[in-house]
């Protein structure tokens, strides 16, 4: 089965702090869940008082939990390192200026709101998307080449 490269990609980009994404590498679905509910779900905690979408989530964690063999992991977002791909954008600016600016935007806290800010005012908000979805087509591509994983 060849999983679509796209799937893959939206689902990175949908990332954030304690989730986790996997592959089923029997249906090819990619899926979503927390922390949270995966810790719940190795405890066997119960959840039919929980509200249907909660319940929803906690189906595919216990799936996870009890078929791990049928699931990989997708990167996380440390694995990703979007402070990385804010530096390698910085680099593609050409005007001097600019790049200098953003450079210095994206040190200490706040760097993530003050380089959004900057590629909003210079005008290059287009650019860095696309820039970071080809990243991430990168590190989509890397994860299925490492897991032996057909993507089309």
């Amino acid at each position: 089965m060849k999983i679509k490269l796209e799937k893959i990609v939206d689902e990175l980009e949908m990332q954030f702090d304690e989730s986790h994404s996997f592959l089923n590498l029997k249906t090819g679905e990619v899926v979503g869940v927390t922390s949270g509910d995966l810790r719940a779900a190795e405890d066997e905690e119960p959840y039919e008082h929980l509200p249907e979408w909660q319940q929803e989530n906690r189906v595919v964690a216990n799936d996870i939990i009890e078929n791990f063999e049928d699931y990989v992991e997708l990167p996380t977002e440390e694995d990703i390192n979007d402070y990385d791909i804010m530096e390698d954008f910085c680099l593609t600016v050409v005007d001097d200026t600019r790049q200098e600016a953003l450079f210095v935007a994206i040190r200490g806290r706040g760097a993530f709101r003050r380089f959004k800010d900057l590629i909003i005012d210079f005008n290059i908000e287009d650019q860095w998307y696309l820039f970071r979805a080809e990243r991430l087509k990168e590190i989509a591509i890397q994860w299925c080449e490492d897991n032996d994983i057909a993507y089309e």
